[in-house]
C-alpha cells in the first residue's frame, strides 16, 4: 500500500512509519505545520509540531530513506482546533483541542489531501488497536492502557478509520522507546508533547483572557445564592476546578468549594461542595458510533469522559443523534462539552470503542 505517515517529530511517529516501511508498504513522510509562528509553541517538552520537531521528522526520515515533506495546515488548525477552543469556552463548555485536532486534521484534512495523492492510508504513532470485524473497522483500547489514546480517536468516523494505521496499538512505550534507539533515531528519549500545543506555558485562562477579554460575573453559592467574590470571565473555569477560585472566606463548614457550573449569559459561576460534583446521568448529543454500529437498546458499556481516567459502568441508550448514560457509579468532574467516549469491555483483546457523543447536560 502507498502510506502517508504522519511525523511529528517525536518517538511514537518515527517508530510508527519505521514499521509501516518495515511491514514493505511504500511510505512517504509528511510533518504538519500547524502554526504561522512555529517558534511559539514550544517551551521545553511542552507543545509539539514547531520547526524543532520538523527537523527531528526530517532527521527520522532520512535514516528510514522515506520522502519527506512539511505541509503547511497553519490556517486550518487556527480555523477548525483554535477558534473552535476559544468558542468552546466562550460558551461555558469544557473542549478537548486533541480530540478536534485528530478529527478535523489529522483524519479529516490529512486524510483528504493523502487519499487525492494517491495513498491508500494515513499512518500515526497513536496507541490504539484497530481490528476488522464482518468488513467493519473496529477501534480497540491499546496494549499499553496508560498510554491508550482510543478516547481521541473516538471521533473518527467509518471511513477514516478504513484509511488509518496505528502500528504502536500492541506495543508499550519503554519497547517503542528501546526501538527507536535500536534503529539509530535520535528521537529515542525525546520528551513527550504536554498540554496543549498552542498554549505551551500552560495558562490555559491567560490565553483565554487574550481572546476574549474580561467578561466580569459574579461567583455564587449553588446552595445558598450568596454571592462570594467575582470573576473576569467564565472562561477562566470548568467544571470540577478547585484552585484559583478567588473567594477568600471558607465554606462554613471549611471544606474546599469546587466548580459546579456555568452561566455564560449571565456570568454566574457556580460553587459547591465536591458532593454536589456527582453525576449519575449524563446526556450527549453530535454521537458517532466508528462501526456503524448505534445502540441497538439499552447497552451495557464503560463511559469514560476524559483521555486520562474519568471511567463508570454505565447503562447507555441513544435516540438519533442522542445518547443518555445511566451512570452504576458516579463520576465527577464532568462538565459539557467534554466528550464521552463508550466501550465495550473485553479484556483479553483491548475493549471496543462502541462510539463517542459531546456531553450536553448532566445529573
Amino acid at each position: 500500500m502507498r502510506v502517508l505517515a504522519a511525523m511529528s517529530g517525536g518517538v511514537d511517529s518515527a517508530v510508527a512509519a519505521a514499521r509501516a516501511v518495515e511491514a514493505g508498504h511504500d511510505v512517504t513522510g509528511v510533518h504538519l505545520a500547524l502554526s504561522a509562528k512555529p517558534g511559539t509553541l514550544r517551551t521545553g517538552a511542552r507543545g509539539c509540531c514547531t520547526i524543532e520537531d520538523s527537523r527531528d521528522a526530517r532527521r527520522a526520515a532520512d535514516i528510514l530513506g522515506i520522502p519527506f515533506y512539511v505541509w503547511d495546515f497553519a490556517e486550518r488548525f487556527t480555523e477548525e482546533v483554535v477558534e473552535t477552543f476559544v468558542g468552546e469556552y466562550a460558551a461555558g463548555r469544557t473542549p478537548n483541542p486533541c480530540v478536534t485536532c485528530n478529527e478535523k486534521i489529522k483524519f479529516e484534512a490529512l486524510l483528504e489531501k493523502a487519499i487525492a495523492l494517491g495513498f491508500d492510508a494515513v499512518c500515526t504513532g497513536h496507541y490504539a488497536r484497530l481490528s476488522v470485524v464482518d468488513g467493519v473497522p473496529e477501534l480497540r483500547r491499546s496494549a499499553d492502557e496508560s498510554k491508550d489514546q482510543s478516547y481521541v480517536l473516538a471521533s473518527l468516523t467509518p471511513e477514516q478509520l478504513r484509511h488509518a494505521m496505528f502500528p504502536l496499538g500492541g506495543s508499550r512505550k519503554p519497547d517503542v522507546r528501546a526501538e527507536a534507539a535500536e534503529r539509530g533515531l535520535a528521537v529515542a528519549e525525546k520528551p513527550d508533547s504536554h498540554d496543549i500545543c498552542f498554549i505551551p506555558d500552560g495558562d490555559t485562562k491567560k490565553f483565554l483572557e487574550s481572546r476574549l477579554g474580561e467578561r466580569p460575573g459574579d461567583l455564587v453559592d449553588a446552595e445558598t445564592g450568596a454571592v462570594l467574590g467575582k470573576h473576569t470571565g467564565v472562561h477562566g473555569f470548568t467544571v470540577g476546578q478547585r484552585k484559583g477560585l478567588g473567594i477568600d472566606a471558607p465554606a462554613p463548614d471549611g471544606r474546599p468549594r469546587y466548580v459546579l457550573s456555568l452561566e455564560p449569559v449571565s456570568g454566574t459561576v457556580k460553587v459547591g461542595s465536591s458532593d454536589e460534583l456527582a453525576v449519575s446521568r449524563i446526556d450527549a448529543d453530535r454521537a458517532i458510533w466508528p462501526s456503524q454500529r448505534p445502540l441497538d437498546g439499552p447497552t451495557e458499556c464503560v463511559v469514560q469522559v476524559r483521555a486520562h481516567g474519568g471511567m463508570a459502568p454505565a447503562v447507555a441508550e441513544a435516540d438519533g443523534d442522542e445518547v443518555r448514560m445511566s451512570l452504576r457509579e458516579p463520576l465527577t468532574g464532568v462538565a459539557p462539552g467534554q466528550v464521552a467516549v463508550l466501550y465495550r469491555p473485553d479484556a483479553d483483546e483491548g475493549d471496543v470503542v462502541l462510539g463517542s457523543a459531546k456531553i450536553a447536560a448532566t445529573a
